[in-house]
């Protein structure tokens, strides 16, 4: 019960950044983006100390290091890739329009007699 509570208030510490945005309209941007960013701060360490917020940032921190494994292709092997990708889609597409103009053949002129003029 107590995290919801917790996770409550960082939303509404959240919103009073977002309504001090608002209610500083007459003030300078900065100070109003600096209300803004204090809330979201607030509200994070606020969520952090609930147990679902400590899973979230465990899950967040194992993300990164997941990402860091990842092994990108290099340009060659891109543009190799790249160009496979090109041409089936040339291949389907010249494919794609012959059997377009085949079945019109085959049914407007030899079934349905209907003969382009």
């Amino acid at each position: 019960m107590a995290d919801k509570i917790k996770f409550a208030l960082a939303l509404v510490i959240l919103a009073a950044g977002v309504a001090g945005f608002y209610l500083l309209s007459e003030q300078a941007m900065i100070l109003r983006v600096l209300a803004v960013l204090v809330g979201f701060v607030l509200a994070v360490v606020v969520a952090w100390k609930t147990e679902p917020g400590q899973r979230f940032f465990v899950f967040a921190n194992e993300a990164v290091i997941e990402a860091k494994k990842v092994v990108w292709p290099t340009r060659r092997e891109t543009m190799q890739m790249t160009g496979a990708v090109f041409a089936f889609v040339f291949v389907m597409a010249l494919f794609l329009y012959l059997t377009d103009k085949s079945l019109e053949w085959v049914l407007y002129d030899l079934v349905l007699g209907w003969k382009k003029s």
